[in-house]
């Protein structure tokens, strides 16, 4: 069998003063992991697992030390930590197929970085956002980002129920797994916001959590805001 080449996303920061910062991300192709950069550094203490430790961690820090979130995070708050979130800038993502271009804040080219390292890091809070990772959209709005949470959720529902047929195809288990990302978000956010002097990185992680506490009561409501979509006059079963 032919071997696989990695998912690619390629990131550039296009600043005013012609100045650019890179960033790649490679996912495995079997297992939607990221593949860790040889170049990156040392791991820094801030990175320890039980440093500011998620309140709802399942790791153990004999097997492993260090959060795999933040060990892969490093480099980015390294590099933003000086950064104010409020500065303009021209943010372009690379993929396979196709090429994502948008003048936005210095934030909104972060958080779109920080989703995908976040849910292919192997937290195991984290893994069921692999998929969506593996079809990450960048600059996605609050409407697309809820469509493809549901869609992708229930398409993984549907696979799995043909192994185990009694499964059911409610969202309480999504609405359950958002509940405990919100508790990594906020470990995240303490451990950034002890390390940055400002606040683009710790702001972009903020709009994640933002974003996943609205999935919550989108869920909670039974995704009520998308109704419109599928009872239009114009749409037929």
């Amino acid at each position: 069998m032919e071997k696989q080449s990695p998912f690619l996303f390629h990131y550039q920061f296009q600043f005013e003063d012609d100045n650019t910062i890179n960033y790649q991300i490679a996912l495995d192709p079997r297992t939607l992991s990221l593949i860790p950069d040889d170049r990156r550094h040392k791991p820094q203490d801030w990175t320890r697992l039980n440093y500011k430790q998620c309140s709802n961690c399942p790791l153990d820090i004999d097997s492993h030390p260090f959060c795999p979130i933040a060990v892969n995070i490093m480099e980015l708050v390294e590099t933003f930590k000086d950064v104010l979130s409020y500065h303009n800038c021209t943010v372009v993502c690379e993929t396979g197929d196709r090429t994502y271009s948008k003048n936005t804040s210095i934030m909104e080219g972060l958080s779109a970085i920080f989703g995908v390292i976040m849910a292919t890091s192997d937290c195991p809070i984290m893994n069921f956002l692999k998929p969506m990772a593996r079809f990450h959209l960048p600059f996605s709005s609050v409407e697309e980002t809820t469509v493809r949470t549901a869609s992708i959720y229930l398409l993984g529902q549907y696979f799995r129920h043909k192994d185990q047929p009694d499964i059911k195809m409610d969202f309480k288990p999504l609405e359950n797994h958002y509940a405990q990302v919100k508790l990594v978000n906020e470990g995240i956010i303490k451990r950034i916001s002890s390390v940055s002097k400002q606040d683009a990185d710790k702001n972009a992680v903020v709009t994640l959590h933002s974003l996943s506490l609205f999935l919550s009561m989108e869920i909670d409501y039974s995704l009520s805001s998308l109704e419109y979509i599928f009872i239009a006059p114009n749409i037929k079963a």
